[in-house]
């Protein structure tokens, strides 16, 4: 299906300004495929796995929907674990970053329900909470559904399997029936369906089709690393594994601009495409990167739609894609007509979860690899140069060059000698390639 730049959405300024910020070019599939129905009022089912967008897939159109002078609860997001709860909120705080006076709260079991308590008190416009401290609230009569219009069912097969559904049924009595309900499943089984039929007004079904990862000539590794430090490894790596063609990706146009930048004063040939660029602008940088002009080509994940370039060695993902699917489509730019490629991504702080969820979602393992040492890759270059002698021995005509050497023998240097400072020579001059 064809995905949907955010600016092509009838979104506030707002908002489209957050996502701007946020970085954000493209929707992903299940973006494309839900905004516009919640957006028109609509029930909806999707099935969707972790890792693909699903939060900004309600939680912009329902902030779109917030009448903020009203600051009464207008909406509930029912996440199975604290974790989640946190995450979603965080995310659609970000989303609402230009919104001044929205209200967002999260509220789950091990936090102090004093503080939420108060937090309620003073009007909150959406709240996410789990299913047991929804409970406890309404409960206590410290929350009140009466004025809600819209109920998310955030992994809602999770919540099932944990044995949330009595609660799940107890919080929705308590909500007006004239309401819009959006759920979300991984898997759709019967109880999930049974759920559908019982508290959804004629749902849309909205699925994403889940692409498995078929790439055997691909090998894949990560590696853990310092944000200030993603720069220095991607140079060591390109002189590690003596790649000619590569393509890195970022995940704003801002990272494009900034690592091209930082490549360029290392010496490297590179250059970058992202969305700001006009056409003419991208199809010269294309035409460099295929015709070997540049070793590195830097880009977004929007911008880099539609690139074949057979002979592209490595793929690294300098930021882990926002969308699982992203990692599928970005990797499988190398390794093409049968021929050997790397992947190489690179996992700052909490990113590691994102790349477990994509290691569920393709099915895949990624190897971890340790970052190289200086001296790591001193020793890698010397035993790259000492293969390229042995090849040169074996295939060249070498009579000029021996000759050369002959003349130093002949005033009483050795031949080891003689060896030994030509390969100085190189190293000193860092010339290995």
């Amino acid at each position: 299906m064809d995905q949907l730049l955010f600016n092509e959405l009838t979104l506030s300024k707002e908002i489209k300004q957050a996502i701007k910020d946020i970085g954000f070019e493209e929707t992903t599939p299940i973006q494309s495929l839900t905004i516009p129905k919640v957006l028109e009022g609509r029930d909806v089912i999707g099935q969707a796995q972790t890792g693909t967008g699903k939060t900004a897939a309600f939680g912009i159109p329902l902030l779109e929907k917030i009448y903020i002078p009203d600051d009464s609860l207008q909406a509930i997001v029912i996440c199975p674990t604290r974790e989640l709860c946190i995450q979603v909120a965080q995310e659609i705080v970000k989303l609402a970053s230009y919104m001044r006076k929205v209200k967002v709260l999260p509220i789950y079991g091990g936090q102090p329900i004093g503080r939420q308590i108060r937090a309620l008190k003073k009007g909150v416009h959406i709240v996410i909470g789990t299913p047991g401290r929804l409970i406890d609230h309404l409960q206590r009569g410290t929350l009140k559904l009466d004025g809600v219009e819209t109920v998310v069912l955030d992994e809602a097969d999770e919540m099932l399997d944990m044995g949330f559904r009595d609660d799940i049924e107890a919080i929705l009595r308590f909500v007006p029936e004239q309401r819009q309900t959006l759920l979300f499943s991984a898997t759709l089984s019967q109880d999930i369906m049974k759920l559908t039929k019982k508290y959804q007004t004629n749902p849309e079904f909205l699925k994403v089709p889940h692409h498995h990862l078929t790439a055997p000539k691909i090998e894949q590794s990560y590696f853990e690393v310092n944000e200030k430090m993603k720069t220095e490894l991607l140079s060591r790596l390109m002189d590690i594994h003596d790649i000619n063609l590569a393509l890195v990706f970022c995940n704003t146009k801002r990272r494009v601009d900034r690592l091209v930048k930082n490549l360029k004063t290392r010496g490297y040939l590179v250059d970058g495409i992202h969305g700001d660029m006009r056409q003419a602008q991208r199809d010269r940088v294309m035409k460099k990167f295929r015709n070997n002009k540049i070793d590195i080509l830097v880009a977004t994940d929007v911008a880099a739609r539609g690139i074949d370039v057979p002979d592209v060695e490595a793929v690294i993902n300098y930021d882990v894609p926002n969308d699982n699917e992203y990692y599928v489509h970005r990797i499988g730019r190398t390794g093409r007509a049968g021929k050997h490629g790397i992947s190489l991504t690179f996992v700052s702080g909490k990113e590691i979860y994102k790349l477990r969820d994509i290691q569920r979602y393709t099915k895949t393992k990624i190897k971890q690899k340790k970052i190289p040492s200086l001296k790591d890759i001193e020793n890698i270059k010397i035993d790259l140069l000492i293969e390229k002698v042995k090849n040169y021995i074996q295939e060249d005509n070498l009579d000029d060059y021996i000759h050369t050497v002959e003349k130093l023998i002949e005033v009483g240097f050795n031949s080891m000698d003689i060896a030994a400072a030509l390969l100085k020579i190189i190293k000193d001059n860092k010339v290995y390639n």
